[in-house]
Formats: C-alpha cells, structure tokens, sequence
C-alpha cells in the first residue's frame, strides 16, 4: 500500500533534509509540496516524482487521498500548521523544534489522541551514523556501566552581527533539541539539569549561540555542547565507564555528502572512512586492555519515514513516543526560563 503524503514549506529542510530520502521511498508518494511562493529552479530537482506544487494550502488539506503532510517552516509556525493538519485529518511530522512550549506541545498530542492521528517531532539525528554506533557501543557493554558522556556539535564560524529574536530561533532549541533527544532516547528524563546557555559572540544579540547542558542520573552525566568558537574540534562524542572508554571524532557524513550532490542510494553515502572511525580501551575479562576501533554504522534519515509508514498503515507503535516530545520541549523551554547558569530539578 502507498502512503499519500504532502509537505509544507520548501526551503533548505524539505530539500536536504526529506525530499532526497523520499525520493527513494517506494511506498511513500510526495503528492503536493505547498509553500507561499513558487520556486521553479528548485522544482526541477523533482521531476519525475509527480509531485504537484502549490500555493493553495487548502487543495493540500482538503485533498482525502492525503494521509500524512511534513512542517518544514520555520519553527515559530510550526504549532499553528500542525494544529490544522490535524484538524482536517491528517497525521502530521513536524520539523525540529516540535514547539515552542510544553503547553503547545501538549495541544498538539492531546489533539492527535482525540483524532486517533500521529503527531510527531523529526528527530532524524536518531538516525545519524555517529550516534547509532554510540548505541551499539553501550549495548555491547564494552565500557561496562556508563559514568560520563560529552555530546559536542562544535564549529568555527566567527559572527560579529546581531541576531535578535524569539528564543525558539536560537542555538539552543535550534540544535540543543537534536543532541538532548538523543541523549533521552537512550537514558529517559533526568533528574535534573545544570544549563549555561550564553551569546558570546556578539552582546548585544538576543539569541543565543552557546550552551551547555548537564543531564544528571545519579551516578551518570551527560553533557551537551555547542560553541561556534572551536578551532581544534572536540571528539563527537566521550563515553567514560567502569571499564573502559569510548572517543569518536567527526560527525555523521550524510549533511555533508547531501550538500556535495552526493545523494541516498548513492554507493557509500553516509559511510565514515576507516581513519573517522571511533577507539574503544576496555578491560576485559581476563584483566586485559585491548584497544580497538569501532566501525560506524549506517545513517539513514529516511528511517523516520520508514517508521512512521509502519506506525499509519499498520498500526505499529510510533517511534517518538509523546512522553519523549513533551520531555525534549519540557527541558528546552525550563532553561531559557531561567538566569544562566542555573539548575532545574525534574
């Protein structure tokens, strides 16, 4: 059975982050993509597809055949689109920040659950190379049980303008929201969080540029970062255990083949190069240090759309459960309520 299905907005997530993963979806048609204004260099890139574009948003929401539209407009838009895709039927993949505010996030859940519909965040970064092999890893037990982890997205990207705003378009929620679901898909909700959320480049920006996170669970930490100051990179990701630990350098490949032309289906998109892969030094049981590398596994972003074919058509449980988007919105929206630094208790 194909799955119908239409998009919203067309700017850089439909086309780098959806469309190309689509496109290699064969029980998944992209019907209609709507955006308030055409933009013909880029349609071109989908011919073939049958896909019809649209300024009309109510030829998409009034179409019956549609069974799921994806919100890839910017994210202060996304609570209103979401919340008339449900009401006129239809289950609804939002972009990344689900929402604002846990309130919203709420409405939209509880709104689905009315409509027996799925309402779901795109946390495609569950699906990033990097930190799939994180997840093998600890499943693996190589470091026994887990004591420390460092989560960096760093960059080098020096920037003297002003950015002002709504908090929802910053760093933070911009890709905080990324490195904390990955971190709740593995441990759940933390006992509490330390934030230090900051703009260091520019003081008279609104929005932020910097943050860390500390996630505590009794005995483990996790920390979350970004910095747009940091020329040497930090590894990917730090795991520290009873025994043993983990370092991966490099991010996951697909952003940066997707960017290169380089495209899903295409042989080795998305691989790491043997000299990308991530060490691991543990003690085994014979009391033995070995030191090893680790292969990373494949990402695919388009398993979220594998998922949720799998959550409409047959009614399989949805991967994003809504305990964990009301957790990801509930530990955004409590630090930019607070002075920084500061400490939330969950």
């Amino acid at each position: 059975m194909t799955l119908k299905m239409a998009i919203i907005g067309f700017g850089k997530s439909a086309n780098r982050y959806h469309l190309p993963y689509l496109k290699h979806r064969k029980n998944i048609e992209v019907k209609y993509i709507y955006n308030h204004q055409r933009h013909p260099e880029r349609e071109t890139n989908y011919q073939g597809m049958g896909i019809t574009f649209t300024t009309d948003l109510d030829q998409v929401l009034n179409d019956d055949e549609i069974q799921l539209i994806t919100i890839c407009t910017p994210a202060d838009t996304h609570f209103d689109f979401a919340k008339q895709v449900l009401n006129h039927g239809k289950n609804v993949l939002v972009e990344k920040p689900f929402c604002k505010t846990a309130t919203e996030t709420k409405q939209l859940l509880d709104l689905a659950k009315q409509k027996h519909l799925i309402a779901m965040p795109y946390q495609n970064r569950r699906f990033d190379s990097d930190y799939l092999t994180l997840k093998e890893v600890l499943n693996r037990g190589y470091v026994g049980e887990p004591l420390e982890i460092e989560s960096h997205l760093d960059k080098y990207r020096p920037d003297n303008s002003v950015h002002t705003g709504d908090k929802i378009n910053g760093t933070f929620y911009g890709l905080g929201i990324h490195m904390l679901d990955q971190m709740l898909a593995l441990f759940g909700k933390p006992q509490s969080v330390a934030y230090d959320i900051r703009t260091i480049q520019n003081s008279k920006s609104t929005l932020d540029d910097y943050y860390q996170m500390d996630l505590h669970y009794g005995k483990l930490k996790v920390t979350v970062k970004t910095d747009p100051l940091v020329a040497l990179p930090n590894p990917r990701f730090i795991l520290h255990g009873t025994t043993g630990s983990y370092v991966k350098y490099d991010i996951d490949q697909q952003e940066n083949d997707l960017k290169l032309g380089i495209m899903p289906g295409d042989r080795n998109f998305g691989i790491d190069t043997p000299d990308k892969y991530g060490r691991v030094k543990y003690h085994n049981q014979n009391g033995d240090w070995i030191t090893k590398q680790i292969p990373s596994l494949q990402g695919d972003y388009g398993r979220i759309y594998d998922s949720l074919y799998d959550s409409i058509i047959n009614g399989k449980e949805k991967l994003i459960t809504d305990e964990e988007t009301l957790w990801d919105i509930e530990i955004l929206e409590s630090g930019i309520q607070q002075p920084t630094p500061s400490v939330v208790h969950f």
